[in-house]
């Protein structure tokens, strides 16, 4: 490439004084570099007498292509440089649905802004199978529930908020005059909450936080999609327990929220694997922490004095 860049400057000079001054190097070191080229190449590029330089044609088709090589050597360099800080490049992105969708839409937007040149793919899976995902490295990063299994699968995770678990009530329940509702509360009523293939996290501590109460909860449908779980309850099939997540779904529908006390929670989680790391899964984790710390993730976090960790 030193010898092409050489050569370029003379064919474009028509002159090894005014190319060798161009490139800050000795004269004879330059004619040298051109001699070895057309020794390498086999052929005469240039026509040289005491007054002139003329490129012959192989000279002129050489000038051509050297000019486009260089030119993508270029790109190529500025292409690996901002990959490498995280600039370009693809990312997987795995998530579970309602949990996230206060957020998920506005820090991609932002991403993207950042990173115009990194194609984001979403995925949207159960918590299992993000996890699942991650470890295979077919995703680079996912935001999902804690699973049963984690640990073993050796990923990091980092906890992203604790979402208090409310209950759902469809309009006109005789439940729904007190501000909050006690767990003992939901004893004896048809309770509906998302199945434990689709959520064994949340599924788990519904179940946890009625025992505690002192009541083994009565099961009237186990959905696998929370929009289903919602559907039952505007139908006045039941109560349903959602995490708060799941409370800007309910807008504009016929159902009430009431937050749970004691006040249980379920974790979201950043899950992602050490080994599949690559630099635009680790400049998206930096913006999502940061969004973290300056509360940017939900508009509004219950901390009352009365919530209790999920021991699930």
């Amino acid at each position: 490439m030193r010898h092409l860049r050489y050569f370029q400057a003379v064919a474009e000079e028509l002159g090894f004084s005014r190319a060798a001054h161009r490139l800050h190097i000795a004269q004879p070191a330059l004619s040298r570099a051109v001699k070895e080229l057309e020794l390498e190449l086999g052929v005469q590029l240039l026509l040289r007498t005491r007054r002139s330089v003329n490129l012959t044609p192989a000279g002129r088709v050489l000038l051509y292509e050297t000019g486009r090589l260089l030119q993508q050597l270029d790109e190529t360099t500025r292409r690996v440089q901002r990959t490498a800080a995280g600039e370009e490049g693809e990312l997987r992105l795995g998530y579970i649905g309602p949990p996230t969708q206060a957020f998920l839409g506005r820090i991609i937007k932002e991403f993207r802004s950042s990173y115009p040149r990194v194609t984001v793919v979403l995925e949207e899976r159960t918590p299992e199978r993000v996890w699942e995902m991650v470890a295979r490295g077919s995703l680079a990063i996912g935001l999902t529930r804690p699973v049963l299994a984690h640990h073993a699968l050796g990923l990091h995770s980092v906890s992203l908020r604790h979402e208090r678990l409310h209950a759902a009530l469809p309009e006109g329940h005789r439940l729904i005059g007190s501000s909050r509702l006690h767990w003992r509360q939901l004893e004896g009523e048809p309770l509906i909450i998302l199945s434990r293939r689709e959520g064994v996290s949340l599924h788990d501590a519904v179940l946890g936080a009625c025992h505690r109460a002192g009541f083994l909860p009565t099961l009237a449908h186990t959905p696998s999609l929370v929009s289903t779980v919602l559907s039952y309850v505007e139908a006045g099939a039941g109560i349903a327990v959602v995490s708060d997540g799941v409370t800007s779904l309910g807008q504009g529908l016929p159902i009430i929220f009431r937050p749970l006390v004691p006040a249980y929670t379920v974790d979201l989680v950043m899950v992602w694997s050490e080994k599949q790391d690559t630099p635009p899964a680790a400049a998206f984790r930096q913006l999502l922490n940061k969004w973290k710390k300056s509360g940017r993730l939900w508009n509004t976090v219950d901390q009352g004095e009365d919530r209790v960790p999920s021991r699930e």
